[in-house]
C-alpha cells in the first residue's frame, strides 16, 4: 500500500537517523536543518546616482517554514546594509523613482492582498499607494515620477452551463458546477485558474485612485516601459484571436495614456517582448525571435523606431539568447543578459552590433539545484548591481565598476564560514558525433584525490535549462553524505548556442543518454566515481532521462525519478500548456503519430526495468502531473521492481523545493533510498517496510 506522503518522507528521510550518535557539537558539514539559516540576494536595484542598492532578501523561517522575502539597502561604498521593508509579510520589487528620492515596492505587510507602496527616502516613511483586490506586478515609474503604472489580474464572469434550480433560504447546498471552456484552465503553482484577464493600470505615485488603462478579453503583461514624454506606455502581448493556439506569438504594443488606445508595433510570428524605451524616446529597444517551431530558439536584441519602423537585430552574431534589455543613460547602447556555458553574463550591446562583456558571475535566487540564473540593474554611470554567487556560496550583492566586481554582502559568512563545503570541478566528455559535453561534480568534504566515492548522477529539467558552478544545497547534502555528485549538461542543454539544444529538436530523449554516460565514465575514468556504486536522479526533464536511463541500462544500484514525465501523450494532452508541447517538441499532435509520442516515452521502457526506483512528486503539480508518476509507480509495483511513491505535500511542479523542511526531506528521501540499495536490490517488488 501507499503510504501517506508524510509517513513516506518520514519513513525514507529519517530511519537511517534512528541508530545515529546524538552529536557531540555542531556539524563541520551541510545539514538538512542548516535550509532555515540560508539566506539569498536576488532583484538588486541600484539608485540612478549608484549610491545604493535596494534588493530583495531571501531568508528562512523556522516558525513558518518558507523562504521569507524582504528589503534591504546597501551603500554601494561603505557596504552598510539597512532594512527598509523586513517586517511581517512579504515585500519585494523594489524599484526606484527617476530621481531617485523614492522607492517603490510590493507589500504584504498590512495583511490580505499585497499592495503598492512608496517609501520616501529622505524621511524614511513609507505610505501605501492602493487598496487593491489582487497583487500588483511589473511596477514603472512615469519620467516626472508623478506616476506609477503597474499590471493587475482583473476578474471575469465564471462560464455557466444551465441553471440550478431556486436555493430555498437558509439551505446549505454544494457548490455550483465548475464550467472550465479555455485550453489552459490551469497553471504549475497557480492551480486552477479563476475567469478574468491581467491589464494595466495608473496610480499616483502620492496616493489616489486607480485607472485601468487597457481592456479585453486578453492578457497584457509586463514589463512596462514609458516613453520619454510620459505620454505612452510600450508593453508586449498577445492579443491575437489564436492566443490560446499560438501562446508564444505575442508583439509589441504603444499604449496612449490619456485616450487609452493600443497601437500594434510589431508583426511577426513569433515572440515580440520586454520592450524598452531609449533615453531620447526615439528608439525602442526588444528581444524575441522568428519562429521556426525548433524545440529551442535563442531570443535576440533588437530595435526600432518608435513607430515600429526601421526594425533591426543587434545580436545576429551571438549564439545566446539575450533577455532583460536595458538602455545605456547616453543611449547609445543597450546591456543585456545572457548564459554561456553555464555562467550568466551581462554584455553591452552598440547600437552598431559590437557586443561586449561587462559582468558575470551572476546566480540565481533558488539553491536546491545548481541552474543558472540572477538579475541586473544599471546606474547612470554604468555601474551594475548584481546578485553573485559561488558553487559554495549562494548569490550576494555586488556590483560591477569599470570591469571590477566588489562584493558588498556576505549573508551565510557566519553559518557557511563554520562548514566545510564540496569542492565544485568542472568536467568535460566527448559524446557520440565527437560533441563536447560539461559537467560540474560536487566531491564529499575532505575528499582526497585518489579516493573512489559513490557517484549521483543529478540531471537538470528543461530540457532546455543548464547548470553551472553554482550553489546546490541539494548537492551539497548528498556530498556531506559521502557521494560526489556530477550535474551534468547533455546536449539540449541552454548556454551552448542554438544548435546545441536542438541537437534533441524532435529527438528527446535520445543521444543525450549518452552524453550523461560518456559523463560518468569520465568520473570513473578520473579515479573518482566508484563503478560499482552509481545512482542516479534528477527533476521534470531530469526524471524523464532518469527514468529512460534505468530503462536502458542496469549500471545504477538506484534511481529515483523526481516529477518525470512516464507517457508523452497523456503528458500534452494533461499539462498545464497544451498548446506549446507537441507542436514544439513532437510537431504533431498525439493521435497523429501515435507510435512516435510512444518510442520517445519512458514508459514503454518499463518492462526492462530492473533498477530500484523511487518516483518523487509535488501533489499539485500541474507542469508533469501527478498522474505521470503514478503510472510509471504502478508499472513498477505490477512488474516487481522496488519502488515507492513519494509525494510532496502542497508542492507545484517549480515549488517542490521551496519550503526548507520539505527540501531538506526530500534530500534525506532521495540519500535514504540509495542507501538501501548500496550492495543490491532486496527481493520482492515493495520498497522495504510497505
Amino acid at each position: 500500500m501507499i503510504r501517506s506522503v508524510c509517513a513516506a518522507l518520514l519513513l525514507l528521510g529519517t530511519s537511517s537517523l534512528a541508530v545515529a550518535a546524538a552529536p557531540e557539537g555542531p556539524s563541520r558539514t551541510l545539514e538538512g536543518r542548516d535550509l532555515f539559516s540560508l539566506e539569498v540576494a536576488s532583484d538588486p536595484q541600484i539608485s540612478p546616482d549608484g549610491s545604493k542598492i535596494a534588493y530583495v532578501r531571501r531568508s528562512g523561517d523556522i516558525m513558518t517554514d518558507r523562504m521569507r522575502p524582504t528589503i534591504w539597502l546597501v551603500d554601494t561604498r561603505t557596504g552598510q546594509q539597512t532594512p527598509l521593508a523586513a517586517g511581517p509579510g512579504g515585500h519585494s520589487q523594489p524599484r526606484w523613482s527617476p530621481d531617485g528620492r523614492r522607492l517603490a515596492y510590493i507589500s504584504s505587510a498590512e495583511g490580505g492582498s499585497a499592495q503598492l507602496f512608496v517609501r520616501w527616502m529622505d524621511s524614511g516613511e513609507s505610505v501605501r499607494i492602493t487598496g487593491l483586490p489582487d497583487t500588483p506586478g511589473s511596477v514603472a515609474w512615469s519620467p516626472d515620477g508623478r506616476l506609477l503604472a503597474y499590471t493587475m489580474f482583473v476578474p471575469g464572469e465564471p462560464v455557466k452551463i444551465g441553471n440550478a434550480p431556486p436555493k430555498p433560504e437558509g439551505a446549505k447546498w454544494a457548490d455550483p458546477l465548475e464550467v472550465i471552456s479555455t485550453i489552459t484552465y490551469r497553471s504549475d503553482e497557480e492551480g486552477y485558474l479563476k475567469p478574468g484577464f491581467s491589464h494595466i493600470f495608473l496610480v499616483p505615485s502620492d496616493g489616489g485612485a486607480p485607472r485601468q488603462l487597457t481592456f479585453g478579453q486578453v492578457h497584457d503583461g509586463g514589463p512596462l516601459s514609458w516613453t520619454a514624454d510620459g505620454r505612452g506606455i510600450v508593453f508586449s502581448s498577445n492579443r491575437s484571436p489564436q492566443w490560446e493556439r499560438d501562446p508564444i506569438d505575442s508583439e509589441v504594443y504603444a499604449l496612449d495614456v490619456a485616450s487609452g488606445a493600443v497601437t500594434q508595433l510589431t508583426n511577426r510570428d513569433g515572440p515580440d517582448s520586454e520592450p524598452v524605451v531609449s533615453p531620447d524616446g526615439k528608439l525602442i529597444a526588444y528581444t524575441g525571435f522568428d519562429d521556426k517551431e525548433l524545440g529551442y530558439q535563442n531570443s535576440y536584441l533588437y530595435v526600432m523606431d518608435r513607430n515600429g519602423q526601421n526594425r533591426r537585430t543587434l545580436t545576429g552574431s551571438l549564439d545566446r539568447a539575450v533577455d532583460s534589455p536595458t538602455w545605456a543613460a547616453d543611449g547609445r547602447s543597450i546591456y543585456v543578459s545572457y548564459d554561456d556555458r553555464g555562467i550568466r553574463k551581462v554584455a553591452r550591446v552598440g547600437l552598431d552590433g559590437s557586443v561586449r562583456d561587462v559582468a558575470e558571475g551572476l546566480s540565481g535566487s533558488a539553491f536546491d539545484r545548481p541552474y543558472t540564473g540572477g538579475s541586473y540593474s544599471v546606474a547612470r554611470d554604468g555601474t551594475i548591481a548584481i546578485p553573485s554567487g559561488t558553487a559554495t556560496r549562494p548569490a550576494d550583492v555586488a556590483i560591477v565598476r569599470g570591469g571590477t566586481k566588489r562584493q558588498l554582502t556576505r549573508l551565510n559568512s557566519e553559518l557557511l564560514d563554520g562548514k566545510t563545503l564540496g569542492e565544485v570541478r568542472k568536467i568535460t566528455a566527448t559524446s557520440v558525433g565527437n560533441q563536447q559535453v560539461d559537467a560540474w561534480l560536487t566531491l564529499p568534504p575532505g575528499y582526497r584525490d585518489g579516493q573512489r566515492v559513490p557517484l549521483i548522477l543529478e540531471i537538470h529539467g528543461g530540457p532546455f535549462a543548464a547548470y553551472g558552478p553554482h550553489f546546490s544545497t541539494d548537492d551539497q547534502l548528498y556530498a556531506a553524505a559521502g557521494y560526489a555528485v556530477l550535474s551534468a549538461n547533455p546536449r539540449g542543454s541552454t548556454s551552448y548556442g542554438e544548435a546545441f539544444a536542438n541537437l534533441i529538436h524532435h529527438a528527446y530523449p535520445g543521444q543525450d543518454y549518452d552524453d550523461l554516460m560518456a559523463l560518468v565514465d569520465v568520473a570513473v575514468a578520473q579515479g573518482v566515481a566508484d563503478p560499482d556504486h552509481l545512482y542516479v536522479t534528477g527533476g521534470s526533464g531530469g526524471g524523464v532521462l532518469t527514468t529512460w536511463i534505468v530503462g536502458k541500462t542496469d549500471r545504477f544500484k538506484a534511481a529515483v525519478a523526481q516529477k518525470p514525465v512516464i507517457d508523452w501523450a497523456s503528458f500534452a494532452l494533461t499539462s498545464d500548456n497544451p498548446s506549446f508541447f507537441s507542436r514544439y517538441w513532437f510537431g504533431k499532435l498525439p493521435w497523429e503519430d501515435p507510435t512516435g509520442f510512444w518510442a520517445r516515452s519512458p514508459l514503454s521502457l518499463v518492462g526492462n526495468v530492473k533498477t530500484p526506483t523511487m518516483v518523487v512528486v509535488g501533489s499539485e503539480d500541474y507542469r508533469t502531473p501527478v498522474s505521470e508518476s503514478e503510472q510509471y509507480y504502478t508499472a513498477l509495483q505490477l512488474r516487481g521492481v522496488p519502488t515507492a511513491l513519494v509525494k510532496v505535500p502542497g508542492a507545484s511542479h517549480g515549488g517542490i523545493a521551496s519550503r526548507p523542511s520539505q527540501a531538506s526531506a526530500k534530500a534525506a528521501a532521495i540519500l535514504e533510498w540509495f542507501r538501501r540499495y548500496r550492495d543490491g536490490a532486496p527481493a520482492g517488488g515493495a520498497a522495504p517496510g510497505n
